[in-house]
């Protein structure tokens, strides 16, 4: 017993009945798909650029520890440069993956965004309102976007189809 095609004009259908959606993308029609809301791509917007300043904390780390600035211990300073480098790279891989509509880097975005406030409460605290409002208002705002019912949706994809052989 098979299954009919997901998609009816798919590869084995004529040419008269649209095509191969290749054929329709070329003469500038999209396949339906559920709608990027713009709050996703905000979400996504700040993690990006939270990974990206912790890639510029991490290059200027790195840049001490290699120019020789005094630690209590070197391989506890390699050590963190490691970690630094990690959860930028861990941040893109979670703005990409939201982007593209996947389940879970929306646990991941809200994980990063409690622990950027726990650090820009703090910041904000101790005489630096400039950077604690500049940590405090990106991920206030994604925390809120991110149980916002559009995005809840769009972001619902758990993986991609197996492949079939």
């Amino acid at each position: 017993m098979s299954r009919p095609p997901k998609d009816p004009s798919g590869p084995f259908a004529d040419a008269g009945n649209g095509g191969t959606p290749e054929d329709r993308r070329s003469a500038g029609t999209q396949p339906s798909g559920p709608v990027r809301p713009r709050a996703v791509a905000v979400i996504s917007g700040v993690v990006a650029a939270e990974a990206t300043a912790l890639l510029a904390a991490a290059g200027w780390y790195g840049f001490q520890l290699a120019s020789g600035a005094p630690v209590m211990s070197f391989w506890g300073a390699v050590f963190t440069l490691g970690l630094l480098l990690a959860f930028a790279a861990w941040l893109y891989a979670v703005a990409v993956f939201l982007f593209r509509g996947f389940r879970w880097p929306r646990a991941g975005a809200l994980v990063a965004q409690l622990l950027v406030l726990t650090i820009g409460f703090p910041t904000l605290t101790a005489g630096l309102p400039a950077a604690g409002a500049a940590m405090l208002i990106p991920a206030g705002a994604a925390i809120v976007l991110l149980f916002d019912k559009r995005v809840i949706r769009f972001a619902s994809r758990a993986a991609s189809d197996p492949p079939a052989l």
